[in-house]
């Protein structure tokens, strides 16, 4: 068994979609499973001159590979027979492809309505928060329980162990500063973000092989909390460039630029090997780069004048968090 994991080094919203997409196209896998989250994610994909916005349904399905949701993740039935649905009106054949483990946990309308009355965190209101809830409280719905997805399960210790040697790619959701462990608590999701999650679906620490690290050139979060610092006409461009609105909930990403110790302890912690940096053209576009960092006591701002200087900084900040790290700065929406 060989794993390699993506996920957000961030808030979300990093591109996760794009770098997975790729990763499918020439990585010869077996399978692809998310492993966290729910429909709370909105994974972008741009697949032979389409968009497609998936909050359920892994990447492999565009490439023939088989697609799994986790036993990490909360689904929505209903938001999971739409996806099918969109993607077959774009031409992607989901027949044999998409399964469900047997343990994922189901949303329910009432988790949607409850979270629906949210207005303290400002969550996705996809119900995500109160299924977690009823998991860890024994009181949830199995997959497996639901009627209409028994065509889709699966067992992922019987596919993962006894039918040969398997290649997985694990797409992860959300980011790590949202993590419910290591994010700002109360604003944070419902699911744990990190590597270590994917053992939660029957993938052992040893088979995992490289780890796929996802942020953009400066930082964006969605929710309740200010995150962008206010009147300030750089972050205002980079939104109106960037196109800064969330992919599952359409409201505009407040933003700020990379957090050099956080970014940092986000790499440390999910033994990340390889980084990808996106959204480099927007910077190009608004010509400013700009990085914060902390002293101990104090944030404080790094201002450079050239990318070259501003990507070698960040190259030297990460030089010491893992050996051997592989960064990746990317200017085009469709490819690394």
């Amino acid at each position: 068994m060989i794993a390699d994991v993506v996920l957000g080094l961030q808030h979300g919203d990093e591109a996760k979609g794009k770098v997975t997409h790729q990763l499918c196209s020439k990585g010869n896998y077996t399978h692809v499973i998310r492993f966290n989250g729910g429909c709370n994610a909105g994974h972008t994909i741009y697949h032979e001159g389409k968009k497609f916005v998936t909050h359920h349904i892994p990447a492999g399905v565009f490439f023939g590979i088989k697609s799994i949701i986790g036993n990490g993740c909360v689904l929505d039935p209903n938001q999971f027979f739409k996806e099918l649905e969109e993607l077959e009106s774009g031409g992607i054949d989901t027949k044999g492809l998409i399964y469900i483990a047997k343990n994922c946990h189901v949303i329910t309308n009432n988790h949607k309505e409850e979270d629906g009355k949210d207005s303290t965190i400002g969550t996705t209101k996809r119900g995500n928060g109160p299924a977690y809830r009823d998991k860890y409280s024994r009181a949830g719905m199995l997959a497996k329980d639901h009627p209409d997805l028994k065509p889709y399960l699966i067992d992922l210790h019987d596919e993962f162990w006894n039918h040969g040697e398997v290649k997985i790619l694990c797409e992860g959701a959300q980011g790590f500063g949202l993590d419910i462990d290591w994010g700002d608590y109360p604003f944070v999701t419902s699911s744990h973000c990190l590597t270590s999650s994917v053992m939660l679906n029957a993938i052992p620490h040893y088979a995992i092989r490289d780890v796929w690290g996802v942020a953009k050139a400066y930082e964006t979060y969605v929710g309740a909390k200010q995150f962008q610092p206010p009147h300030n006409k750089v972050f205002d461009h980079i939104q109106e460039v960037g196109q800064e609105f969330g992919a599952t909930t359409g409201r505009v990403r407040q933003c700020n630029w990379i957090d050099l110790p956080f970014l940092k302890k986000s790499v440390q912690l999910n033994a990340v090997n390889k980084i990808v940096f996106n959204k480099v053209d927007v910077l190009r576009a608004v010509d400013h780069w700009s990085l914060k960092n902390n002293d101990g006591k104090t944030d404080f701002y790094e201002y450079y004048s050239t990318e070259n200087d501003f990507t070698g900084r960040i190259e030297e900040f990460l030089a010491d968090a893992v050996k051997d790290l592989e960064i990746h700065f990317s200017d085009n929406p469709h490819r690394i």
